[in-house]
């Protein structure tokens, strides 16, 4: 365990790669503790090298609540962390998951007391989460497109996974390294920094908008992408809202193309309704609605700076990575990292 740059990094936790090569039937679970959501994947392999999904659970807790203002996790959001992983990882067992991976990512790299939190894990549940970079987190979610959706592999690609905390960026063209970043410009950092009015004032968005921007030029990617593919809450609950979804379908949400006008109708529907009218919303859970304007913010304006005229939605992101590498069944990831 240890600090990067002022934030607790403890990757390293040992691999079981041969679990794809047995007949028995191999049953893997992968957690991943966000900044808004816990999420828990429970999968069976199969010998031709695909998976049989069994379990897939999600529940927001606001673990990263206050996090950047204060650096220390909030004792009640850690209460609600711990309730849902521990049942979590119960679920698991019942499912009979025969090896749990556990990660956390931006609020438990930030957090002063994130090495506390991971020991209080360990002794309610006997798992011991990987504090992973923010390179790590773009690298599974890069293997997680990479098998979820049909890309064409000659495409120039860029990958963008809006987290709580902060958001990867993964750019992959033909005859180049891979790059990958890490930025923060989360949606709860970023409702938590500038939004201070209900529904946001106009100036709000405008802050947003230039923090968002100055982060992506200072990447210096200077590139037009083929295809953008947009991971994790904020794009899921934006095709949901699109959708008019009344309870949320996998199905219909993973592969869904937005439109970049489609984007920022929306974020305009989100900026005129207060919080309460918000929350009535068709498609947009209990959790969401006070930071989904923020990550909105932040998925339009990629999609402005990149002149990407649609974002494909994937359902599919950490912990599906976690899953494709420990089975041995990923892309290996190389090349240039920020962040």
């Amino acid at each position: 365990m240890g600090l990067t740059g002022g934030r607790l990094e403890t990757e390293g936790w040992p691999r079981q790669n041969s679990l794809a090569l047995t007949n028995a039937p191999n049953i893997v679970a992968a957690l991943d503790v966000g900044t808004n959501t816990v999420l828990m994947l429970v999968v069976q392999s199969d010998p031709k090298g695909g998976v049989h999904r069994i379990a897939d659970l999600s529940r927001i807790t606001r673990l990263g609540r206050g996090v950047d203002k204060s650096g220390r996790f909030d004792p009640q959001s850690v209460a609600l962390t711990l309730n849902a992983i521990s049942d979590f990882v119960d679920e698991a067992r019942r499912c009979g998951a025969q090896r749990i991976l556990g990660v956390a990512t931006s609020a438990v790299r930030d957090a002063i007391d994130g090495g506390d939190f991971i020991a209080r894990v360990k002794q309610r549940t006997g798992v011991e989460l990987a504090v992973i970079s923010g390179r790590t987190e773009a690298e599974l979610s890069y293997l997680a497109v990479m098998r979820g959706l049909d890309l064409d592999p000659a495409s120039r690609l860029l990958i963008v996974d809006i987290g709580g905390g902060s958001t990867e960026f993964i750019r992959s063209e033909p005859a180049r390294e891979i790059s990958v970043a890490s930025l923060d410009i989360g949606s709860v950092r970023l409702t938590e920094r500038l939004i201070h009015h209900d529904p946001p004032a106009a100036a709000e968005e405008a802050a947003i908008v230039r923090e968002v921007d100055a982060e992506i030029k200072r990447l210096g990617w200077n590139f037009r992408p083929d295809v953008t593919v947009g991971i994790a809450g904020t794009a899921t609950t934006i095709a949901a809202v699109v959708l008019g979804l009344r309870s949320y379908e996998p199905g219909r949400v993973h592969g869904f193309r937005l439109a970049r006008e489609q984007v920022r109708e929306t974020l305009s529907r989100f900026g005129s309704l207060a919080l309460a009218e918000r929350r009535k919303l068709p498609g947009l859970v209990e959790g969401r609605a006070d930071v989904i304007y923020a990550g909105t913010v932040v998925l339009w304006r990629v999609m402005v700076q990149f002149d990407a005229p649609e974002v494909v939605v994937s359902d599919q992101g950490v912990r599906w990575g976690l899953v494709w590498r420990e089975l041995g069944l990923g892309h290996e990831v190389g090349g240039n990292d920020q962040g």
